[in-house]
């Protein structure tokens, strides 16, 4: 699968390495919203604000109208306030740098403890800003996981992490999963899905049951991950 969907986007690239705290951040920032909207609430929430405890003695609002072009600002400056206040209280500044000597489970275990993080976020940080193996679950990557019969559809965010991280072999963790969002905006879209287009249309559970229905119809089955 990944072979095949590096074959049609082209070499992998990986994200800059944000310091966690700033991962956590950018990660909340995310929800909901496109790359390139929560990459300009991000850069303006630093511009505006140099350190993070200005932007936990910020008033939420201030720091809301910085992240405004984020979507759902209100929000998301409640939870990066709560999230940084929580850091604080444990830590006694806001820096989780020490975390890079903890396992991955102890550090899974300290994230998904902050006010709002749930496994998605967990695994952004592990991978994004620790570089360890691991495979955020987003909203693209969960569709593609379903449709190509990883997973039932009804397993939920937290279950789908708990069965497609160790079912992903460690080296292509961060690849597969940068491939998977990047095919599920491009081709495996939620609506009208173009899988004519889809180089893993051999491969997908969804793609043969639609095919088979043309014909009549046929019973779905569950493949195991690659």
């Amino acid at each position: 699968m990944q072979r095949l969907l590096r074959a049609s986007q082209g070499p992998f690239v990986a994200k800059p390495q944000l310091p966690i705290v700033d991962e956590v951040v950018a990660t909340v920032l995310s929800q909901h919203t496109s790359d390139h909207n929560s990459g300009r609430a991000f850069a303006r929430l630093k511009a505006g604000f140099p350190d993070w405890e200005q932007v936990l003695s910020a008033p939420a609002g201030a720091v809301a109208d910085a992240i405004r072009c984020g979507g759902i600002a209100d929000q998301k400056a409640r939870r990066i306030k709560q999230i940084l206040a929580a850091i604080c209280e444990r830590e006694g500044r806001i820096d989780l740098s020490r975390l890079h000597d903890l396992d991955d489970g102890a550090v899974g275990e300290y994230l998904v403890s902050l006010p709002g993080v749930g496994p998605k976020t967990a695994a952004c940080v592990l991978v994004f800003a620790m570089g360890r193996a691991a495979f955020p679950v987003d909203t693209h990557v969960h569709r593609v996981a379903v449709r190509l019969g990883w997973i039932p559809p009804e397993t939920t965010s937290e279950r789908a992490h708990r069965i497609l991280g160790p079912a992903v072999p460690p080296g292509i963790r961060y690849d597969l999963h940068v491939a998977l969002i990047e095919h599920g905006r491009t081709v495996c879209r939620a609506q009208r899905p173009r899988c004519g287009a889809c180089v893993l249309r051999e491969e997908c559970a969804h793609g043969r049951e639609t095919a088979s229905e043309k014909r009549a119809g046929s019973s779905k089955s569950w493949p195991s991950v690659p």
